[in-house]
């Protein structure tokens, strides 16, 4: 009787269990479909990471997230007392403990670039800071979590808003930085196709160029051994360019010159700045030629990449990064001129040539999260983007242009708009003006400027000292107004026009680029006459 209760209990004990098990196995099954339906992040198997990191998860497994914490209290202690430089390694060992929970590097990123560069009263401080924040996600954070659009959205944020807004009275200072920074890899005039086409990564550049080549008998009589020692010495110059006594010996081949520049700028862009000149092709078919320089461009390779690499391709936050980050390119998108040495001004244009890539990607992204609403913000954002678009579009002489996105805008806006193009122009002036940013400001001013030259060019001077006198009623106003602060003010007016008349040179033939120069001579010694 003992035995066959015995038996009995024993088969009931293996019925609960083969129960429990089942309704453990829905719950899983369950969460691990909610984890996938929401792409949830968890600590489980990492990817990309590198060997300590690996051996720190699985070592310390569940108890590295008490050690996190441990790390989260020493990072809030630190920042009330002010010791940062500290909390920079902390950052890095709490990203390294919870590779996975994005929201947490975000954060800290986000305090560095924020809460923390503010506190410095040295630009170079705050740019270091503001670099310590993009290196986080960028060079660490993405690499674990390379599906994940939140970094993404984060990392352009800050290129977006930190970098190319104007709320820190550092915002020059970062652009200027920014800019010498991409060009101390790629140089002032990189070859983006050539370098897409390069080979990718050691191995392939070394089968492309294999011992017996003619590249390493000149690296060795050069001094340089192998690949690694070529590649140091690349790096070792600002801008980074292959050492002379190396390019002595190959000076009779231009190409085979090009094309190692090509691969050594391809391959240190994505080792220094994680860019892949590839994405960069791809992004400058679709929308047009960027000045990648500036930070909206940057800001739009990492949101690209955000909806290249999430699961769904959709995100809607890094779908309106891209959107902004455009609409400012084509505002303020081209430097004509950097200030390499102070870093204090830096001269910014329309890059007009993007006017339909974003009159389109408004179209776009209304019909992706709009379609159906009454109401679309993105709708909104664009009938305000084709005003501001005609009066910029008018102001660089593209007058067929402003025409065609007038016309668009009494379309969007029928029975509204009944001026005539040239009056709708200078009514927009007019309100601009008025309460101007200094992006605004300087597209007015620049836009004169440059009519004011094409006027000398065609030796219609009445025009052109119109057009420049109404450019320094427009410079003396907003800097009278507004310019009384480092972070609005423009910069000094004889280097905004120095800076159109070289960039107008270099569109124009030789002859008409001579043509101009004398002609701006001549305009200069006429006012310096008047002036005595």
């Amino acid at each position: 009787m003992s035995k066959f209760r015995t038996l009995v209990m024993y088969l009931r004990l293996i019925f609960v269990s083969l129960v429990l098990l089942f309704g453990v196995s829905e719950v899983e099954r369950k969460l691990d479909g909610a984890v996938a339906e929401h792409n949830l992040r968890f600590t489980g198997q990492i990817k990309n990471a590198p060997p300590l990191v690996t051996f720190t998860t699985v070592a310390l497994g569940s108890f590295r997230g008490l050690v996190a914490d441990l790390l989260w209290l020493r990072t809030g202690s630190l920042q009330e007392k002010g010791s940062y430089f500290e909390m920079v390694q902390l950052a890095r060992w709490i990203t390294d403990l919870q590779p996975t929970f994005s929201g947490a590097t975000a954060y800290l990123a986000w305090n560095m670039a924020y809460n923390i560069s503010v506190t410095c009263s040295s630009f170079e401080d705050r740019w270091r800071w503001v670099n310590e924040g993009i290196k986080l996600i960028r060079d660490q954070a993405i690499e674990y979590n390379p599906e994940d659009p939140i970094l993404y959205k984060e990392l352009a944020w800050i290129f977006q808003h930190k970098l190319g807004n104007i709320l820190d009275d550092a915002n020059l200072y970062y652009k200027n930085r920014l800019a010498v920074q991409l060009t101390s890899v790629v140089g002032s005039k990189p070859d983006w196709e050539g370098m897409a086409s390069a080979p990718v990564g050691e191995r392939e550049f070394l089968k492309a160029y294999p011992e017996d080549s003619r590249i390493w008998k000149a690296a060795k009589a050069a001094g340089y051994e192998n690949y690694a020692a070529l590649y140091t010495a690349f790096k070792a110059t600002e801008p980074a360019v292959l050492p002379q006594s190396f390019l002595n010996r190959i000076a009779d081949d231009a190409e085979l010159t090009k094309k190692l520049t090509d691969y050594f700028r391809a391959e240190y862009l994505r080792e220094k700045l994680k860019l892949d000149s590839k994405v960069i092709v791809e992004i400058d078919k679709e929308y047009g030629k960027l000045d990648w320089r500036v930070p909206e461009s940057q800001a739009i390779y990492w949101a690209t990449m955000g909806i290249k690499r999430t699961p769904s391709h959709e995100d809607i936050n890094c779908d309106r990064i891209i959107t902004q980050s455009l609409y400012e390119a084509f505002r303020s998108g081209r430097i004509l001129m950097v200030d390499e040495k102070s870093f204090e001004t830096i001269t910014l244009v329309p890059n007009i040539q993007l006017v339909d890539s974003v009159f389109d990607r408004y179209k776009k992204v209304q019909e992706i999260y709009d379609k159906d609403r009454d109401f679309s913000s993105f709708r909104s954002a664009r009938i305000n983007f084709i005003k501001e678009a005609v009066a910029i579009l008018w102001n660089y002489g593209s007058f067929s242009k402003a025409a065609e996105y007038y016309k668009k805008l009494q379309t969007e806006e029928p029975g509204i708009h009944k001026l005539s193009l040239e009056a709708f122009v200078m009514q927009q002036w007019a309100e601009e003006v008025r309460d101007a940013t200094v992006k605004k400001a300087s597209e007015i001013v620049s836009g004169l400027i440059m009519r004011s030259l094409f006027y000398l060019v065609y030796n219609d001077h009445d025009a052109a000292v119109a057009n420049e006198r109404m450019a320094r009623y427009v410079y003396a106003k907003y800097q009278r107004e507004m310019g009384d602060q480092a972070r609005t003010t423009l910069p000094p007016y004889s280097e905004m026009k120095k800076a159109m008349v070289e960039n107008l040179s270099k569109t124009l033939n030789p002859v008409m680029a001579e043509i101009l120069k004398q002609r701006v001579k001549e305009d200069q010694a006429l006012g310096a006459a008047k002036a005595q």
